[in-house]
């Protein structure tokens, strides 16, 4: 199995999502930041401080900072009534990196397949945007963010 952040835990709550979980496959030492990529523009990254002792690993992003990258022509034309113009979708891929390999996060070791469908998170608004965890067909943990109609 490739070296991979395994999550164990996910919380997305109070304008945040915190994940926790272990390095699995590879060194823990040094400074590890949890990476967000954009997937429709890779070259479009957030990151934050991952607080790493032995393999365990510990972090959580501010909902906000997503939904600000996210923002699209449609989020800002709020009309009157608080609705959003069209509904968009942009998926956020997780990593844990220590600036020399990064790390995809998922969950693989629990012997669960299929938890895009099985594991369900909560959705958090912020300023018309939608943001929600969730599972990917390969069970690797993303962001989606969602604009428009509440899912």
């Amino acid at each position: 199995m490739k070296p991979h952040a395994e999550i164990a835990e996910v919380w997305p709550r109070d304008g945040r999502v915190r994940l926790v979980g272990h390095i699995h496959g590879h060194p823990a030492e040094g400074r590890w930041r949890l990476l967000l990529t954009r997937r429709s523009h890779a070259e479009q990254r957030l990151d934050y401080p991952a607080q790493v002792k032995g393999d365990r690993f510990e972090g959580e992003l501010p909902v906000a900072d997503l939904a600000a990258a996210t923002g699209t022509a449609e989020a800002e034309a709020e009309i009157g009534t608080g609705a959003l113009v069209g509904v968009g979708v942009e998926e956020w891929d997780i990593h844990l990196t220590d600036g020399q390999v990064e790390l995809r996060a998922g969950r693989r070791l629990d012997d669960i397949h299929g938890k895009k469908k099985i594991m369900v998170f909560p959705e958090q608004r912020v300023r018309g945007i939608g943001v929600r965890p969730y599972y990917t067909v390969k069970d690797n943990l993303s962001l989606e963010c969602r604009t428009g109609a509440s899912t």
